[in-house]
């Protein structure tokens, strides 16, 4: 969109404001949410570490929301299933006719084995492997969820104050629904991660993840081998373990990726063509060119296993994506309300 002076010169004083607001910032917190305020920013990113669906920058305007200051923890998540009788997606056998919807014609259906109520586990590997096979440090473990985050026999003790994990985004969506909130779309989640703060690149500021004191759970050595754990934690921390940003979000780095309302399309932000967009909801539907046959939706936030070297998850601006159905280990989501549904005062 090719902007008259006038309106470039608007834009700019409207960063500008942003950017000082954010300096000044005193964080409103009100049952343990924390008040967004509207701004203006330049969504995405296009430096060096930036993947192409980051790309091209576009100007994007939110209004003002709350926001959860943590991830949902396993406390919250217990509470909600022993109010409903909920269960995740991992806790149900997989329906093939239903997982061959998004797969390439003619593929075999697996062996009864793998279509087992289950979840992703990591498992580090005993060195170095090529870093685009996934498979070498993931496991297809049956009998594991939320309620067993390591696989069969592991529980939640000592661990209520953590993020729940091996959540799919049908099942953050039926938590949202029962508490009376919302997913955050990918801008406003991208806005609150920022702090207010204009082309930064972490939620704390722009020193490198492994520099200084550390800002957020990640994977510190060589990834999936080798953990220095100079974090203190190997898989999850307990939310709040690290400092909040200006708008004081905890974990909005690191810990674990976090969904999104938005549908996952690579080319969304080409598609934009540079127009100023208020309140974007993301595309109409999903696509990657690498899986072209999966729909996904939008995940963000890095998690206990991002690495400088590998994803570098914990930017702003970085995006990550997975089918709807799908839980991890590394899997949570934390929640929104829109600005009429919580007084500021």
């Amino acid at each position: 969109m090719r902007f008259t002076f006038l309106i470039s010169s608007f834009l700019v004083l409207c960063l500008l404001s942003c950017k000082e607001v954010a300096t000044q910032y005193e964080p409103i917190v009100k049952d343990g949410m924390a008040w967004i305020p509207s701004g203006a920013y330049q969504m995405g990113s296009e430096n060096s570490q930036s993947r192409r669906d980051e790309s091209p920058q576009h100007p994007v305007q939110v209004d003002g929301f709350w926001m959860d200051q943590t991830e949902v923890t396993n406390a919250e998540f217990t509470a909600f299933v022993e109010a409903t009788g909920y269960l995740t997606t991992a806790e149900i056998v997989p329906d093939w006719e239903e997982i061959k919807k998004e797969l390439p014609p003619g593929t075999p259906k697996p062996h009864d084995s793998l279509l087992q109520a289950a979840s992703l586990v990591f498992q580090a590997t005993k060195g170095p492997v090529d870093l685009n096979a996934y498979d070498s440090w993931w496991r297809w473990q049956p009998n594991t969820s939320w309620k067993h985050p390591k696989g069969p026999g592991s529980t939640l003790e000592g661990k209520e104050n953590h993020p729940v994990v091996h959540i799919s985004w049908y099942d953050a969506q039926a938590y949202a629904n029962w508490a009376g909130k919302r997913l955050p779309t990918e801008a406003e989640w991208e806005w609150a991660a920022s702090g207010g703060k204009q082309e930064v690149l972490y939620p704390w500021g722009n020193e490198p993840v492994n520099e200084g004191a550390p800002k957020a759970n990640s994977w510190e050595g060589d990834f999936p081998y080798q953990n220095n754990v100079r974090d203190l934690f190997f898989y999850t921390a307990p939310v709040a373990s690290f400092e909040p940003n200006p708008f004081g979000l905890y974990d909005m780095a690191g810990n674990v990726w976090e969904w999104c309302s938005d549908w996952y399309a690579f080319d969304y932000y080409a598609n934009l063509k540079g127009s100023e967009v208020a309140n974007p909801q993301g595309p109409e539907k999903s696509y990657d060119p690498y899986q072209p046959y999966l729909k996904q939706k939008v995940m963000r936030g890095g998690s206990f296993l991002c690495n400088e070297a590998y994803c570098s998850g914990y930017r702003v601006s970085a995006r990550m994506k997975s089918s709807p159905d799908t839980g991890l280990q590394h899997t949570g989501f934390r929640l929104v309300k829109d600005a009429a549904s919580v007084a500021l005062k």
